[in-house]
C-alpha cells in the first residue's frame, strides 16, 4: 500500500547532515523515498521502511551533475500522483513539483543553490574559459526553473535563521526554521581520549588545511581526520609525515561513533556554514567543539560553555589557543554535561514534532 507522504531528495552520495535529515524524516514519518542517485559511500538506506526509488540518473561525466539531476526530476516518468504530500530536499528536487499539482508540496531548503546566487563568481573563477562558458549556460538554464518551482511550494522550511535570511535575500520567499535533527540516543560519550577529531568532508570550504597547520605546530597534540573527499590527497601532503596527525578515510557508522565517543573534543571550522550537524553530534556525545564564529554554528554551539569559537582572521593561532584551553585542567570533561544538555534541544523527536505541524 502506498504511503501518504513521499520525500524527494537530490542524491545520496556521502554521509552528510542532509542525508541524515532525510533518513530521519523517512523513519519518523513512515514515508517512501525518491532520489536521483545512491552512491557507494553513503548511508545504508535499507533502514527505511518505505519504498526507495533510485532514478540512477547521475552522470559519470564531470561537471554536469546538477544538469543531470535537474533533468531527472523535471522529466520524472514514474507514476507518483498517489501521494497526498511531497517533501522536497536538496537543490534539484524542487523541479519535480509540477508533477504533483494536487499534493501539498513542502520544500525543506538546506540552502538556495550557492552556485546560482552568492557563490556564482567563486565557482566560475575556478574554471577555464570553456568550462566557465558551460557553467554560465547551466546557471542561466537552471535559475529560472528553480525559482518557478519553489514559488509553487505550499510551505518552505529551512535549517537555520542564517539560511532563512539568505532565502529571503535571494528568492524573496519567507521560510520557517526547523533545525535539523540529531539522534541523541546514538551519539554517546564513551571515554575521555587524548585526541582531537575532525569529521568534516574534505572540501576546501571546510578549511581542514588550517586545522592541520595548527597541529603541525603542536606535535604533542593528536589529530585524527576522518571521512574523505576531493581534497584528501592535498591534505595529506600538507600533513606530511607528522606522527601526531592521522587519516582514517571513509568509515562505517560503528567506527565513526567509536572515534567520536572516545575523542577529547572535535574541531569544525568551515567557512560560511549553513547549519552544521557535526557540532550537534559532537555535543550529543558530550564532546566540546572548536568551531567557526559565524553562520549557522552560532545557533548551536555556546561559546565557553559547549565549546569555543575561533575567528577567520587568525584561524591557525586561534585553533592552537583553544586546543590548549581544552587540554588543560580537564576543561573538556567539565563541559560534558552542558554539551549533552545543549544537544537535547536538537533531538529527532523535537524535529519531527515541529515538522508534523506543517503536514
Amino acid at each position: 500500500m502506498p504511503k501518504q507522504t513521499q520525500i524527494i531528495h537530490d542524491m545520496f552520495q556521502i554521509k552528510g547532515g542532509g542525508e541524515r535529515l532525510v533518513i530521519a524524516m523517512c523513519q519518523g514519518l513512515d514515508t517512501d523515498l525518491l532520489t536521483a542517485h545512491i552512491g557507494p559511500n553513503t548511508f545504508d538506506l535499507s533502514q527505511i521502511n518505505g519504498d526507495v526509488i533510485n532514478l540512477d540518473a547521475l552522470s559519470r561525466i564531470h561537471g554536469i551533475k546538477t544538469w543531470r539531476l535537474a533533468k531527472a526530476f523535471k522529466n520524472l516518468k514514474t507514476e507518483q500522483n498517489c501521494y497526498e504530500q511531497i517533501i522536497y530536499s536538496g537543490v534539484a528536487s524542487p523541479l519535480a513539483v509540477h508533477h504533483f499539482p494536487t499534493a501539498k508540496n513542502i520544500f525543506y531548503c538546506h540552502t538556495p543553490p550557492r552556485f546560482v546566487y552568492d557563490k556564482k563568481s567563486y565557482y566560475a573563477d575556478g574554471f577555464n574559459p570553456l568550462k566557465r562558458m558551460a557553467f554560465n549556460l547551466l546557471v542561466n538554464w537552471f535559475k529560472p526553473q528553480y525559482e518557478k518551482a519553489i514559488k509553487q511550494m505550499d510551505v518552505v522550511l529551512t535549517n537555520s535563521h542564517y539560511v532563512q535570511a539568505r532565502i529571503k535575500s535571494t528568492t524573496g520567499l519567507d521560510a520557517a526554521v526547523i533545525h535539523p535533527p540529531c539522534d541523541t540516543h546514538r551519539f554517546k560519550w564513551i571515554a575521555q581520549g587524548d585526541y582531537y577529531l575532525s569529521m568534516a568532508r574534505h572540501d576546501d570550504l571546510k578549511r581542514i588545511d588550517s586545522i592541520i597547520k595548527a597541529f603541525l605546530k603542536m606535535p604533542d597534540k593528536k589529530l585524527i581526520i576522518a571521512s574523505g573527499g576531493g581534497q584528501t590527497d592535498a591534505l595529506k601532503r600538507i600533513a606530511g609525515n607528522a606522527k601526531n596527525i592521522s587519516f582514517t578515510g571513509w568509515l562505517n557508522e560503528a567506527k565513526m561513533m567509536s572515534l567520536l565517543g572516545n575523542c577529547l573534543a572535535t574541531i569544525y571550522v568551515p567557512l560560511d556554514e549553513d547549519f552544521g550537524m557535526t557540532p550537534v553530534e559532537s555535543m550529543s556525545a558530550g564532546k566540546p567543539v572548536i568551531c567557526s564564529n559565524h553562520g549557522g554554528l552560532l545557533e548551536t554551539v555556546i561559546d565557553g560553555v559547549t565549546g569555543y569559537f575561533v575567528s577567520s582572521e587568525n584561524l591557525v593561532n586561534d585553533i592552537i589557543q583553544k586546543v590548549n584551553l581544552l587540554s588543560n585542567n580537564h576543561q573538556a570533561s567539565l563541559m560534558r554535561s552542558a554539551c549533552e544538555e545543549r544537544a537535547g534541544s536538537f533531538d529527532t523527536q523535537l524535529f519531527l514534532k515541529k515538522l508534523k505541524e506543517f503536514l
